[in-house]
Protein backbone atom coordinates (compact mmCIF):
# COMPACT_ATOMS: atom_id res chain seq x y z
CA UNK A 1 0.00 0.00 0.00
CA UNK A 2 1.08 3.55 -0.72
CA UNK A 3 1.90 5.82 2.18
CA UNK A 4 0.12 9.16 2.59
CA UNK A 5 2.16 12.25 1.75
CA UNK A 6 0.34 15.48 2.56
CA UNK A 7 0.47 18.07 -0.19
CA UNK A 8 1.25 20.86 2.27
CA UNK A 9 4.32 18.91 3.43
CA UNK A 10 5.30 18.38 -0.21
CA UNK A 11 5.14 22.16 -0.68
CA UNK A 12 7.36 22.89 2.34
CA UNK A 13 9.90 20.16 1.61
CA UNK A 14 9.89 21.00 -2.10
CA UNK A 15 10.70 24.67 -1.48
CA UNK A 16 13.46 23.78 0.98
CA UNK A 17 14.92 21.30 -1.52
CA UNK A 18 14.87 23.90 -4.30
CA UNK A 19 16.65 26.41 -2.08
CA UNK A 20 19.29 23.89 -0.99
CA UNK A 21 19.86 22.62 -4.52
CA UNK A 22 20.23 26.14 -5.91
CA UNK A 23 22.69 27.07 -3.15
CA UNK A 24 24.78 23.95 -3.90
CA UNK A 25 24.85 24.73 -7.62
CA UNK A 26 25.91 28.30 -6.87
CA UNK A 27 28.74 26.98 -4.68
CA UNK A 28 29.88 24.65 -7.48
CA UNK A 29 30.14 27.64 -9.86
CA UNK A 30 29.55 25.55 -12.99
CA UNK A 31 26.52 27.61 -14.01
CA UNK A 32 22.97 27.98 -12.71
CA UNK A 33 19.83 26.59 -14.31
CA UNK A 34 18.44 28.63 -17.19
CA UNK A 35 15.43 29.71 -15.14
CA UNK A 36 17.47 30.99 -12.19
CA UNK A 37 20.31 32.57 -14.20
CA UNK A 38 18.69 36.02 -14.81
CA UNK A 39 17.97 36.54 -11.09
CA UNK A 40 21.48 35.33 -10.23
CA UNK A 41 23.00 37.90 -12.59
CA UNK A 42 20.91 40.65 -11.01
CA UNK A 43 22.21 39.53 -7.62
CA UNK A 44 25.85 39.61 -8.79
CA UNK A 45 25.49 43.08 -10.28
CA UNK A 46 23.41 44.80 -7.60
CA UNK A 47 25.30 43.28 -4.67
CA UNK A 48 28.43 44.99 -6.00
CA UNK A 49 26.79 48.32 -5.14
CA UNK A 50 24.44 47.30 -2.31
CA UNK A 51 26.22 44.89 0.02
CA UNK A 52 23.05 43.67 1.76
CA UNK A 53 21.31 42.71 -1.48
CA UNK A 54 21.11 38.91 -1.52
CA UNK A 55 20.46 36.18 -4.06
CA UNK A 56 17.12 35.50 -2.37
CA UNK A 57 16.10 39.15 -2.72
CA UNK A 58 17.01 39.07 -6.40
CA UNK A 59 14.88 35.96 -6.81
CA UNK A 60 11.64 37.34 -5.40
CA UNK A 61 12.15 40.76 -7.01
CA UNK A 62 12.65 39.16 -10.42
CA UNK A 63 9.72 36.82 -9.88
CA UNK A 64 7.53 39.82 -9.03
CA UNK A 65 8.47 41.19 -12.46
CA UNK A 66 7.56 37.87 -14.10
CA UNK A 67 4.16 37.90 -12.38
CA UNK A 68 3.57 41.50 -13.48
CA UNK A 69 4.43 40.54 -17.08
CA UNK A 70 2.02 37.61 -16.88
CA UNK A 71 -0.79 39.87 -15.65
CA UNK A 72 -0.10 42.36 -18.46
CA UNK A 73 -0.02 39.67 -21.15
CA UNK A 74 -3.26 38.05 -19.98
CA UNK A 75 -4.82 41.39 -18.88
CA UNK A 76 -5.98 39.97 -15.57
CA UNK A 77 -4.74 39.48 -12.03
CA UNK A 78 -5.86 36.43 -10.14
CA UNK A 79 -5.57 35.66 -6.45
CA UNK A 80 -3.12 32.83 -7.07
CA UNK A 81 -0.68 35.32 -8.61
CA UNK A 82 -0.35 36.96 -5.19
CA UNK A 83 0.14 33.59 -3.51
CA UNK A 84 2.77 32.76 -6.13
CA UNK A 85 4.73 35.83 -5.02
CA UNK A 86 4.38 34.71 -1.40
CA UNK A 87 5.89 31.38 -2.46
CA UNK A 88 8.73 33.27 -4.16
CA UNK A 89 9.30 35.35 -1.02
CA UNK A 90 9.47 32.25 1.19
CA UNK A 91 11.79 30.56 -1.29
CA UNK A 92 14.04 33.63 -1.46
CA UNK A 93 14.50 33.71 2.30
CA UNK A 94 15.14 29.96 2.42
CA UNK A 95 17.71 30.40 -0.35
CA UNK A 96 19.59 33.01 1.66
CA UNK A 97 19.70 30.67 4.67
CA UNK A 98 20.91 27.78 2.52
CA UNK A 99 23.58 30.00 0.94
CA UNK A 100 24.97 30.73 4.40
CA UNK A 101 24.88 27.05 5.39
CA UNK A 102 26.46 25.80 2.16
CA UNK A 103 29.23 28.43 2.40
CA UNK A 104 30.38 26.67 5.59
CA UNK A 105 31.05 23.40 3.78
CA UNK A 106 34.79 22.72 3.30
CA UNK A 107 34.31 21.86 -0.38
CA UNK A 108 36.75 23.80 -2.54
CA UNK A 109 38.53 21.32 -4.80
CA UNK A 110 37.37 20.32 -8.32
CA UNK A 111 35.97 16.97 -7.18
CA UNK A 112 34.02 18.67 -4.39
CA UNK A 113 32.64 21.21 -6.85
CA UNK A 114 31.45 18.43 -9.17
CA UNK A 115 29.82 16.70 -6.20
CA UNK A 116 28.17 19.98 -5.20
CA UNK A 117 26.79 20.46 -8.69
CA UNK A 118 25.47 16.91 -9.09
CA UNK A 119 23.84 16.86 -5.65
CA UNK A 120 22.39 20.33 -6.23
CA UNK A 121 20.92 19.33 -9.59
CA UNK A 122 19.32 16.20 -8.11
CA UNK A 123 17.94 18.02 -5.06
CA UNK A 124 16.45 20.77 -7.26
CA UNK A 125 14.76 18.12 -9.43
CA UNK A 126 13.33 16.44 -6.33
CA UNK A 127 12.02 19.81 -5.14
CA UNK A 128 10.23 20.46 -8.44
CA UNK A 129 8.77 16.93 -8.44
CA UNK A 130 7.37 17.52 -4.95
CA UNK A 131 5.88 20.88 -5.93
CA UNK A 132 4.10 19.19 -8.84
CA UNK A 133 2.06 17.33 -6.22
CA UNK A 134 0.75 20.33 -4.28
CA UNK A 135 -2.14 22.70 -4.92
CA UNK A 136 -0.36 25.73 -3.43
CA UNK A 137 0.62 28.20 -6.20
CA UNK A 138 4.21 27.57 -7.33
CA UNK A 139 6.96 30.09 -8.02
CA UNK A 140 6.41 32.63 -10.77
CA UNK A 141 8.45 30.66 -13.32
CA UNK A 142 6.18 27.62 -13.25
CA UNK A 143 3.06 29.78 -12.88
CA UNK A 144 3.96 31.80 -15.99
CA UNK A 145 4.26 28.66 -18.12
CA UNK A 146 1.08 27.05 -16.79
CA UNK A 147 -1.07 30.18 -17.10
CA UNK A 148 0.02 30.90 -20.67
CA UNK A 149 -0.43 27.31 -21.80
CA UNK A 150 -3.90 27.20 -20.23
CA UNK A 151 -4.97 30.58 -21.61
CA UNK A 152 -3.92 29.94 -25.22
CA UNK A 153 -4.25 26.15 -25.36
CA UNK A 154 -0.52 25.64 -25.89
CA UNK A 155 1.27 22.42 -25.11
CA UNK A 156 2.77 22.92 -21.65
CA UNK A 157 6.00 21.05 -22.47
CA UNK A 158 6.66 23.20 -25.53
CA UNK A 159 5.73 26.34 -23.63
CA UNK A 160 8.20 25.35 -20.90
CA UNK A 161 10.92 24.76 -23.49
CA UNK A 162 10.34 28.17 -25.08
CA UNK A 163 10.37 29.84 -21.67
CA UNK A 164 13.63 28.13 -20.72
CA UNK A 165 15.24 29.18 -24.01
CA UNK A 166 14.08 32.78 -23.50
CA UNK A 167 15.51 32.75 -19.96
CA UNK A 168 18.81 31.49 -21.30
CA UNK A 169 18.94 34.20 -23.99
CA UNK A 170 18.09 36.87 -21.43
CA UNK A 171 20.86 35.64 -19.15
CA UNK A 172 23.39 35.65 -22.01
CA UNK A 173 22.37 39.18 -22.96
CA UNK A 174 22.66 40.29 -19.34
CA UNK A 175 26.18 38.83 -19.13
CA UNK A 176 27.17 41.08 -22.05
CA UNK A 177 25.26 44.13 -20.80
CA UNK A 178 26.60 44.00 -17.26
CA UNK A 179 30.04 45.37 -18.07
CA UNK A 180 32.62 44.34 -15.51
CA UNK A 181 32.09 40.57 -15.41
CA UNK A 182 34.70 40.02 -18.12
CA UNK A 183 33.30 36.51 -18.70
CA UNK A 184 30.03 34.64 -18.73
CA UNK A 185 28.39 34.41 -15.33
CA UNK A 186 25.40 32.25 -14.46
CA UNK A 187 25.34 30.62 -17.92
CA UNK A 188 28.12 28.03 -18.18
CA UNK A 189 28.63 24.36 -19.02
CA UNK A 190 26.53 23.38 -16.01
CA UNK A 191 23.61 25.34 -17.46
CA UNK A 192 23.75 23.27 -20.66
CA UNK A 193 23.97 20.01 -18.72
CA UNK A 194 21.03 21.09 -16.58
CA UNK A 195 18.97 21.86 -19.68
CA UNK A 196 19.69 18.40 -21.09
CA UNK A 197 19.03 16.26 -18.01
CA UNK A 198 16.77 18.30 -15.74
CA UNK A 199 13.48 17.31 -17.35
CA UNK A 200 14.41 13.62 -17.31
CA UNK A 201 15.57 13.82 -13.67
CA UNK A 202 12.36 15.52 -12.57
CA UNK A 203 10.38 12.82 -14.38
CA UNK A 204 12.26 10.04 -12.59
CA UNK A 205 11.61 11.59 -9.19
CA UNK A 206 7.94 12.19 -10.07
CA UNK A 207 7.44 8.55 -11.02
CA UNK A 208 9.21 7.40 -7.85
CA UNK A 209 7.06 9.63 -5.65
CA UNK A 210 3.73 8.69 -7.25
CA UNK A 211 4.64 5.00 -7.10
CA UNK A 212 5.31 5.09 -3.35
CA UNK A 213 3.02 7.82 -2.05
CA UNK A 214 -0.58 8.94 -2.24
CA UNK A 215 -0.73 12.73 -2.08
CA UNK A 216 -3.64 14.11 -0.03
CA UNK A 217 -4.58 17.49 1.43
CA UNK A 218 -4.28 17.93 5.19
CA UNK A 219 -5.93 21.36 5.15
CA UNK A 220 -9.03 22.55 3.34
CA UNK A 221 -7.31 25.38 1.51
CA UNK A 222 -7.35 24.12 -2.07
CA UNK A 223 -10.37 26.17 -3.21
CA UNK A 224 -9.25 29.37 -1.49
CA UNK A 225 -5.84 29.24 -3.16
CA UNK A 226 -7.11 28.25 -6.58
Amino acid sequence: MKRTFYTEAAYAIGLAALALGTALMERADFGMSMVVAPAYLIYLKVSGYISWFTFGMAEYCFQALVIAMLALILRRFRRRYLFSFITAFIYGNLLDLMMVAVAMLPWDGPISRVACYCIGLAVCALGVALLFNTYIPPEAYELFVKELSDAYGWDISRTKTVYDCCSCLIAIAMSFIFIGFGRFEGVKLGTVICALVNGWTIGQFSRLLTARFCFRDALGLRKSLG
